[in-house]
């Protein structure tokens, strides 16, 4: 053998241990279009200090909000394949904002890989304390007898509160006007005030108003009751439309390319982690549920998610373009 030979083969059996260190070897990052203190935010802490104690490395969680989760996206696109940055997302990003808007610096399916699913939440029909109404039946009454009158808020054109309400419309052939918010706790006291008959909203985000007494919930878009809440009937027990659902769900994601290997073990950590007792507790008391599921399975909803999104705004006819 030559010199240079041996040079080489003494170079490659020193590199080989470090080819073979175990996942991860160093800390993982998690870019997230939220802010801190944010329910997702919240989840994705939660997690990572499980998974660093799994890992012995840290989990560190980056916040990029603004610009519609576009520049957190654009940041974890740009990140190598290697399993060490990851990109937490909801479906509005995954499913929803494809069809609301006519071009897309990104393409999901194309540039990131799913890893999986974090947890899910369901959203109730927030009245006034004072509405007379008393179920969704009273509700979809009110909506027939003065075609447009009856409003409804949201959290912004395209957001799943008003694509929800859109799907309630078409579902029961009513016609409602929105009125759209730029803030979540402008909205929630637009329906306490009375200035919007009714909006969805999850018990973190409209339950500290529930709580106060201020409004209440008719029903839960939900295939069940939520625990917590059992004495809030679903929609469809309500009077609303048989397996109503208004759902949001947040998962993780990679660029594409990230070892299947790398993958499979963030999908089962995340799983574990999410079945710890003190993590399912503290879930359930912001009304959240883990979602636990396989790589695949998250692609499946996306696309399932997609097809119920495009249907629905089609016929709304709604867009941020």
């Amino acid at each position: 053998m030559n010199r240079i030979a041996a040079a080489a083969l003494s170079m490659a059996m020193l590199a080989t241990p470090a080819l073979a260190q175990p996942f991860p070897a160093k800390p993982v990052r998690t870019i997230i279009p939220y802010s801190a203190g944010s329910g997702p935010d919240t989840v994705m802490r939660l997690v990572g200090e499980k998974l660093a104690r799994a890992w012995g490395q840290q989990l560190v969680v980056e916040n990029r909000p603004g610009g519609n989760g576009w520049i957190a996206i654009a940041a974890a696109k740009q990140a190598p394949p290697d399993g060490y940055t990851l990109l937490q997302l909801d479906d509005t990003h995954m499913a929803l904002q494809p069809h609301i808007y006519k071009q897309l610096p990104h393409d999901l399916a194309r540039d990131f890989d799913p890893v999986t699913p974090l947890y899910r939440t369901y959203f109730f029909v927030v009245v006034p304390v004072n509405s007379p109404w008393k179920s969704v039946t009273d509700l979809i009454a009110a909506a027939k007898a003065k075609p447009g009158a009856l409003t409804y808020g949201s959290w912004g054109i395209g957001s799943v509160g008003h694509v929800g309400a859109a799907m309630l419309e078409s579902a029961t052939g009513t016609q409602m006007t929105h009125v759209p918010f730029k803030e979540l706790p402008q909205l929630y006291g637009a329906v306490a005030n009375g200035e919007v008959a009714w909006a969805f909203g999850t018990a973190a985000t409209a339950g500290p108003l529930y709580r106060s007494n201020k409004v209440k919930f008719l029903a839960l878009a939900a295939p069940k009751r939520l625990p917590g809440y059992a004495d809030i009937p679903t929609a469809s027990e309500s009077g609303g439309p048989a397996n109503f659902e208004v759902k949001t769900w947040v998962g993780l994601l990679a660029p594409h390319g990230t070892p299947k290997a790398i993958v499979d073990r963030i999908n089962a950590d995340v799983a574990r982690a999410l079945a710890e007792p003190d993590v399912r507790e503290k879930l359930a008391g912001v009304g959240f549920e883990p979602y636990v599921a396989a790589p695949t399975a998250v692609a499946e909803a996306m696309g399932a998610d997609s097809r119920k999104f495009a249907e629905i705004v089609k016929r709304a006819n709604i867009s941020l373009d």
